[in-house]
């Protein structure tokens, strides 16, 4: 999801690496003239809505993120921090524009690296930005992905690259039946300057350059096409969505408003359409069809005939959704396309009918499921997972754990699945017999930690963590994860060492500003520390808009810190502020402040807020109480409560 300021060549294993592919191509299928072999399968696993592809960094495990949206691939700082890569300056003058910001670069060469079973030396990334995030090393770009006609499957767990020969009339999107509905559309010629996939569609008549980028976890408009569609963040109906961020070092702010008809394609309509934008412009074009597009529909992006191919799977076409990182995704509805007029196999002209399928099995199809392997059914479990059809995606997952029962990744994601299921029962076991499975296996641990949360088990809660943070690498991305969920296991210790080792190693990411928040509440909390807590609050507090939610957030958390410092009317102070005009206010926050009125000589005013605040909150007594600030002659609630305040940090 991203661009440059300037083009960057194919490195000469890039090279070799296309030569590979291109010398395991499949049996060719053929149509009249036309020639046209798939030269790999790339299996994909979806983490939510980011398709991850595995391979292998100097014979270290690593996950990489799909994202056609990328003019080349990438990884953080962090990461090459993490796999020991040297680091050298890139040329003059290259940088990267995402979203959220221009990233400077430098560039690592990793000595042995794998993809797709295919071994190459020497292949070149450029580091910098945010991280990728989804456990991710990094991400795979248009430096290998515009040099193919490329399929992408994701609903059923695969990523195929194809050759054309002879082919500029024939309909590619080879999966489609006779009497079967698709969509297509021209797409701009990749160049090395501009490499992404990009096309045209209309939003309420007016007409938009779309891109189509993997990268991007959900579609996305920039303010300038909605506004020229009709709507801007104040227009009627329009709702807040929260923030995004990219590879950029900014958040970026959202909103969501219904349009009266989004077309993509010549004859693929949505009407009434919700749609996610930005309250910015993006790097390429209009508007990023992200992920959740690529989810529900299958698309043959014909580099060959500068064309794409777009059938529909059914379900919804855009995630909506706002929730916490650190929270299981929930169920949703969105809109499903008309499709009018309708176009077929039989009726489409041009270009020509499609070269037949191949014979292995490439079209993916549920009903030849039952020639899957545990692999197969898991990938395919998974991006129903990420759809939200969740009975099929347990049902798929149970069959991956029965072919292949030793596999904690299975459990793992059946549990996951379970868990959108509102089972938690049954996603324990899962989760259970995953660390049975790998003791070490870190998104099992940290599950299970967010389902004792949940449950009030702390301690449970606790075990997991420090099995978690004992095996995650120093430099790791979860360690970030880990940090907010010790705050909420009262392991602020624990949390100041997480991100102690997180914070110097992303210095330039979007989540940075998040990660110096929950510092200050973690020292705040652990009592150490404080002159840098102090610090790590006033940055925030200095550098966001006045009343935004960063900001009221560290000034309650610096007055938390002053309460521990003894400073109480600069406490007050801070409390008064984050809670001036606050509707929702936090039971943390008004029994903060009840403290500091009733330490600077204001009983009635602290009786008041500390009343309120334990009615939000019952065990929030107690939780100060164990930082040594409940008044005398104030009884904090029963210690044993474990009713939890979902704005307790």
């Amino acid at each position: 999801m991203n661009d440059t300021g300037r083009s960057w060549r194919r490195s000469g294993a890039a090279r070799v690496l296309l030569g590979a592919i291109v010398s395991g191509a499949a049996t060719m299928a053929t149509a009249g003239d036309c020639k046209f072999s798939r030269l790999a399968e790339i299996p994909i696993t979806m983490n939510g809505t980011r398709p991850l592809i595995d391979t292998r960094i100097d014979g270290r495990e690593a996950s990489f993120l799909i994202d056609s949206g990328a003019f080349y691939s990438v990884i953080s700082r962090a990461t090459a921090d993490q796999y020991a890569l040297h680091l050298r300056p890139a040329p003059t003058g290259m940088y990267m524009i995402g979203l959220g910001g221009r990233v400077e670069l430098q560039i690592a060469t990793v000595k042995d690296f794998s993809l797709a079973g295919i071994p190459v030396r020497n292949v070149e990334f450029l580091v910098g930005g945010s991280e990728v995030g989804s456990g991710a090393a990094g991400l795979i770009g248009q430096n290998l992905l515009s040099h193919f006609d490329v399929e992408y499957d994701l609903a059923h767990g695969a990523l195929r690259l194809f050759r054309a020969e002879s082919c500029s009339k024939r309909m590619l999107a080879y999966w489609v039946a006779p009497g079967q509905s698709y969509s297509t559309m021209s797409i701009e010629w990749p160049t090395p300057r501009q490499p992404h996939t990009v096309g045209v569609g209309y939003l309420n008549g007016t007409r938009i350059d779309i891109t189509f980028d993997t990268g991007a976890a959900v579609s996305l408009l920039s303010r300038h096409a909605a506004a020229r569609a009709g709507l801007r963040p104040d227009s009627p109906g329009v709702v807040d969505a929260g923030y995004m961020h990219g590879l950029g070092n900014a958040m970026e702010k959202t909103y969501v408003g219904t349009f009266d008809s989004f077309k993509v394609g010549d004859d693929e309509e949505i009407q009434h359409a919700r749609l996610r934008f930005i309250d910015s412009d993006l790097p390429v074009g209009d508007m990023l069809l992200g992920a959740d597009f690529f989810l529900s529909h299958r698309i043959m992006v014909a580099n060959s005939q500068h064309r794409l191919y777009v059938t529909y799977n059914g379900g919804p076409v855009f995630d909506l959704r706002t929730r916490p990182a650190s929270a299981p995704p929930v169920t949703t509805s969105s809109e499903t396309p008309a499709v009018a007029p309708a176009q077929t196999a039989a009726a489409a002209a041009p270009p020509a009918a499609a070269p037949a399928a191949t014979s292995d099995g490439a079209g993916g199809e549920r009903a030849a499921g039952d020639t899957l392997d545990a692999a197969g059914f898991a990938r395919r479990g998974v991006a129903e997972s990420a759809r939200n059809d969740l009975a099929a995606a347990i049902a798929d997952l149970t069959r991956a754990c029965e072919l292949d029962a030793a596999v904690a990744e299975y459990r793992y994601q059946r549990g996951v699945a379970y868990w959108k299921s509102r089972d938690p029962a049954r996603a324990k076991a899962d989760f259970d017999r995953a660390l049975e499975l790998r003791a070490d296996y870190l998104p099992a641990l940290i599950a299970r930690a967010q389902l004792a949360l949940g449950r009030g088990d702390r301690q449970a809660a606790a075990r997991d963590l420090a099995a978690a943070e004992a095996a995650a690498p120093r430099q790791a991305d979860q360690r970030l994860a880990l940090a907010e969920l010790d705050l909420r296991a009262d392991r602020a210790a624990a949390a100041v060492a997480d991100l102690d080792d997180w914070i110097p190693e992303h210095r330039v990411d979007s989540r940075r500003g998040g990660a110096l928040l929950w510092r200050c509440v973690a020292r705040a909390q652990a009592g150490s520390a404080l002159d840098g807590a102090i610090d790590d609050c006033g940055g925030i507090i200095k550098h966001s808009p006045a009343g935004s939610p960063a900001q009221r957030a560290a000034l309650q958390s610096r007055g938390l810190v002053r309460l521990r410092q003894g400073r109480y009317a600069d406490a007050l102070e801070d409390y008064d502020h984050a809670l001036k005009n606050d509707t929702d206010p936090s039971a943390w926050a008004l029994y903060g402040r009840g403290v500091a009125e009733l330490r600077t000589g204001k009983p009635d005013a602290g009786r008041a807020d500390i009343s309120a605040a334990q009615k939000r909150w019952p065990e929030v007594a107690a939780r100060f109480q164990e930082m040594g600030l409940v008044p005398e002659g104030l009884a904090p609630a029963d210690p044993d409560t474990q009713a939890a305040d979902p704005q307790a940090h």
